[in-house]
């Protein structure tokens, strides 16, 4: 078992839209959270199988910040 980490961000259509911080090109979409959710498990699936299991986390995610200027 792996743990990633997924940023979900809203487009202005109201799609959610999930990016997995540790494998490049790895990001989906969908209309509701729960079907985002099932949808990067499968991208995360399929980019294991055509890329390898045995990535090494180059990065460790440590959180987001927002900043107004």
């Amino acid at each position: 078992m792996r743990t990633f980490t997924v940023i979900i961000e809203k487009d202005k259509e109201g799609y959610f839209v999930g990016e997995v911080v540790e494998l490049p090109g790895c990001h989906t979409q969908a209309k509701s959270l729960d079907e985002l959710m099932e949808r990067i498990k499968e991208a995360i699936e399929l980019y294991l199988d055509v890329q390898g299991e045995a990535l090494e986390k180059e990065l460790e995610f440590v959180g987001i910040q927002e900043i107004t200027i």
